[in-house]
């Protein structure tokens, strides 16, 4: 993650943008030192069957992934 402020940003606008579509990074935008946007490099989304396919027939489980956990778990509280 970069923070950097709107001036800095704005003087040096290309060099932020292609270090972030180099390195992934994030760009965070301040104000006055308070964050006040974020630039976040585009990534295409991939199928599922591509992202976890090799796991495909090695993985076993025994209820659907987006049941509730909170008997298992508890109710979580803060």
């Amino acid at each position: 993650m970069i923070a950097v402020a709107k001036g800095e940003l704005k003087a040096h606008l290309l060099e932020y943008f292609r270090r972030a579509e180099k390195t992934g990074e994030e760009i965070i935008v301040t104000d006055r030192r308070r964050p006040v946007l974020k630039i976040v490099p585009f990534r295409e989304k991939k199928p599922l069957d591509e992202v976890f396919g090799s796991y495909r027939g090695k993985m076993e489980y025994s209820a659907p992934l987006d049941s509730p956990t909170e008997e298992a778990w508890g109710e979580l509280r803060w």
